[in-house]
């Protein structure tokens, strides 16, 4: 196993991720600034397609990591059929669910797999999804870290899984079982006019938390419980392509969709960089 992979199992995650926090949002001038400096540089981040380009401009790290892109930076996909992507990055998996042969199974990397009801959080929650698609997308250090909807849903449920906070680098991926099942999640149900699409937003080691655009931060500090939250009646409509969450720190996004709805885009392949807005998969039905 990588060295690197085996610290973080006896690296107190929690404690690290309280004292990552507390220097993301740290506003101390020279502080901010070597933070933002040092990724910017190390990372190689395009502050071109930033809202705002100037990286002594941002109150906090936080403030830049979660940075808006400029207009036009992104553009949607102009085929109606065309489910997007929801985030930079790059593809960890992507495929059938069950396939070719283990029934709700997720493929995480050779000899690894989760189930979609260990993602999920519940058999019922996973249940439609059996036989669907699903898409991986890691965002790393460099990336727009700001998740937008893969197709327009009303909002259902979310479902706040605490867990592990493992890194969800590559050599992570391949070695750790059930990575991104045991990492601390924001599970987002939505109701289409294809029916379900899930939308997990999976932590990562030194990640601060998740915020979305319909209730603010939704990982709750140090939480310990499965929290569900109902939506349903309150009428929170997500247009495809706008913003629906972002992450204070990177990690991944991971999208389910249902069987006999969509087929993925032939251009998706394990390691292969994406842009938020380009085309995730076809709209199979009417």
């Amino acid at each position: 196993m990588h060295a690197v992979t085996s610290l973080t199992y006896v690296l107190p995650h929690r404690l690290l991720s309280s004292l990552a926090r507390r220097l993301a949002y740290s506003r101390h001038p020279r502080l901010k600034q070597w933070l933002i400096d040092t990724v910017v540089r190390r990372f190689g981040v395009d502050l071109d397609e930033a809202a705002e380009p100037d990286p002594r401009a941002y109150a906090s790290f936080n403030a830049f990591f979660t940075r808006a892109l400029r207009p036009g930076a992104r553009i949607a996909d102009p085929d109606p059929r065309a489910l997007l992507m929801p985030a930079d990055g790059r593809v960890s998996q992507c495929g059938t669910i069950g396939h070719p042969d283990e029934r709700g199974r997720i493929f995480q990397a050779k000899g690894r797999s989760f189930t979609a009801a260990e993602l999920l959080g519940a058999a019922d929650d996973a249940e439609p999804f059996d036989g669907g698609v699903f898409a991986t997308v890691y965002l790393s250090p460099k990336d727009y870290h700001r998740v937008h909807m893969p197709w327009t849903g009303t909002l259902r449920e979310t479902v706040h899984m605490p867990g592990r906070l493992f890194s969800v680098g590559p050599a992570a991926v391949r070695e750790v079982p059930r990575l991104f099942a045991r990492n601390e999640r924001l599970v987002c149900h939505f109701d289409t006019d294809f029916g379900p699409m899930a939308v997990a937003m999976v932590g990562a080691l030194l990640v601060s938390g998740v915020e979305t655009v319909w209730s603010g931060e939704e990982i709750p500090r140090y939480g310990d419980r499965v929290t569900r939250k109902d939506y349903r009646g309150r009428g929170i409509v997500i247009e495809r392509f706008a913003e629906m969450a972002r992450f204070n720190y990177g990690s991944t996004v991971i999208v389910l969709l249902p069987p006999g709805v969509a087929e993925l885009s032939p251009d998706l392949a394990p390691e292969s960089p994406v842009l938020l807005g380009q085309r995730l998969a076809t709209r199979t039905i009417p």
